[in-house]
């Protein structure tokens, strides 16, 4: 058993301090993993969760791989559990950049609309209407210190073609190239993966979170895409260790490539399963078809950082989109999804 803020060495510059899972019933919040790096005199942080308890364990990771004198804070993505410590980089007393996407900046800003919006599709699965679960979830979230006075967009910053082996993504390099922010923008609208050189660390943060993204501003097919190319540095020798937001372990060279593999092989399998549980007219009610969507997940051994009903029944409603089923008119988050008429 792991326990909140425990830490994985990597080697004497890099760790990884654990999160948490999420436990709705019990108002716990989830709390995703970090990355403590040092790359000559900068400490990289990658992500800072959330709790003063985990801002703690940051500190005392960024002592062990220490001496540094500069400080660079990168957040992965804008979701709650990842982001409640940014303020941290105002506390480290160096000189310090801290970047966030942009893409994310809306929720971070305001996390109970984002909430609202996602909990507002699925009325019929959860427990308490989407405004004030929407407040219950976010409230759970504390102290909530989103933004620093560093705090800066990658976006702000000129993109940059990085070639990485034979692949090439766009993002943004740091510490004179030690340090790869690459966008993948699959979990949320705003999503990045970080490449640390120097260790061979390759970070998924969320884009590892199960084979159907849940989120309403997931992209399923980036993320299928994100996962399929960093297999493929795996492969190439290009990355050594892989970890993630949620996994409270390492996985290195060939397990990180079945794993990776093994979460692009759910993923088509449940696509296919769904199109089945479609019928053959393709129309379906949302809460029947979460139903036998479910009983699939399961049958799948499909995990994720939050298996619970209202998540699955947020991945049923975005495997109908990817389906190309659309809601028919009307107020009720229930009516019934179908294909649009070609004709």
């Amino acid at each position: 058993m792991t326990a909140l803020g425990d830490p994985i060495d990597i080697d004497d510059r890099t760790v990884l301090v654990l999160g948490r899972e999420l436990d709705l019933a019990h108002d716990q919040p989830d709390v995703g993993n970090a990355l403590v790096h040092r790359t000559g005199d900068t400490l990289v942080l990658v992500d800072t969760g959330v709790t003063t308890a985990f801002r703690a364990a940051l500190r005392t990771a960024a002592d062990r791989v220490g001496p540094w004198s500069r400080a660079l804070v990168l957040t992965t993505h804008g979701h709650p559990d990842h982001v409640g410590n940014n303020d941290l980089a105002d506390d480290l007393g160096v000189p310090v950049e801290h970047y966030v996407p942009a893409r994310d900046l809306d929720q971070m800003r305001d996390p109970e609309s984002y909430w609202v919006r996602s909990f507002e599709r699925i009325a019929w699965a959860a427990p308490l209407p989407a405004p004030a679960l929407a407040a219950k979830v976010v409230s759970l979230f504390e102290p909530m210190r989103p933004f620093a006075a560093a705090t800066r967009t990658y976006e702000e910053r000129p993109l940059e073609l990085i070639r990485i082996g034979s692949l090439r993504f766009t993002g943004w390099t740091f510490a004179d190239g030690a340090v790869r922010v690459l966008r993948s923008q699959g979990h949320c609208a705003g999503h990045v993966i970080v490449h640390l050189g120097d260790c061979g660390v390759l970070h998924l943060s969320d884009e590892g979170n199960g084979a159907c993204g849940a989120m309403y501003d997931a992209d399923q097919v980036k993320i299928q895409a994100v996962l399929g190319s960093v297999a493929r540095l795996f492969e190439e020798g290009e990355a050594a260790i892989l970890t993630d937001g949620h996994t409270f372990a390492l996985r290195r060279g060939a397990e990180a490539v079945s794993h990776l593999d093994g979460l692009l092989e759910q993923a088509t399998a449940l696509q296919t399963a769904a199109l089945g549980l479609t019928g053959g007219d393709g129309r379906v009610r949302p809460s029947a078809f979460t139903v036998r969507y479910a009983q699939a997940v399961a049958d799948g051994g499909v995990g994720g950082a939050n298996p619970n009903p209202m998540f699955t029944a947020m991945m049923a409603l975005n495997e109908l989109a990817e389906l190309g089923l659309r809601p028919e008119p009307g107020e009720d988050a229930d009516t019934p999804w179908s294909r649009p008429a070609l004709s």
